[in-house]
Formats: C-alpha cells, structure tokens, sequence
C-alpha cells in the first residue's frame, strides 16, 4: 500500500454529516469517501470537488457526483488546514437549498462558539 501524504486532514463535527452519510447507498459512501481522500491529499483541489461558496464566510461544498446524482457536504476550514464536515444532501435542482445553506453557517457558528 503506498504511503498517502495528507495536505489537510478531513474530520466531522457532532453527527450532522454521518447523518447523511449513513443514508446514502454503498456506491454513493464509496465515492464520498473517495472525494474526501482526494481533499486530503491535493495540495490545490479542483472546483470540480471543493468550492468557496459565494457571499458565505468560509463555507465550502464539497462536490460529489455519481451518474447522474449530485450530493452536496458542506464544510469549512479550522487552522487551515482541517477541513470540518458539516451537513450534506443530495442536489435536486440548479441552485443550492438556502436552508441548507443557512443550516451549514449555523453549523460551522455553533463550532466557532464551542472552540
């Protein structure tokens, strides 16, 4: 097995993205867990995978898609280089759910109060 160097460790905070996580199929974990590998690893990860979310401060989704599906984990930064996991869904439609927007800053509000 080759020796992974990780630029950034990926970690959840409370159980909001296990919540999701442990709803989705297999097939669906496999390529979540792929992408957060991914994060880790990259030293510059592609939109395609992890996106500063506009007019936000500090939240970013993490991309994963599968077929035809889009899933969507939010998450934001501590230190740099710790990526915490907030919430995730599945995307539906063009734009991104305000309220999972908002449940994302409250989440990552919550953190910042805790710490």
């Amino acid at each position: 097995m080759e020796n992974r160097i990780k630029v950034r460790t990926v970690i959840t905070y409370k159980s909001y993205f296990e919540d999701f996580f442990v709803k989705q199929k297999s097939k669906v974990q496999d390529k979540i867990i792929w992408t957060l590998d991914l994060i880790e690893e990259l030293p510059r990860v592609p939109e395609t995978y992890l996106k500063h979310l506009e007019n936000t401060d500090g939240l970013y989704e993490i991309r994963v898609k599968l077929g035809s599906d889009i899933y969507r984990i939010f998450c934001f930064f501590d230190e740099g280089k710790l990526v915490l996991l907030a919430n995730g869904f599945q995307k539906k439609s063009q734009k991104t759910p305000k309220q999972e927007i908002e449940k994302a800053l409250k989440i990552k509000e919550e953190y910042e109060n805790e710490k």
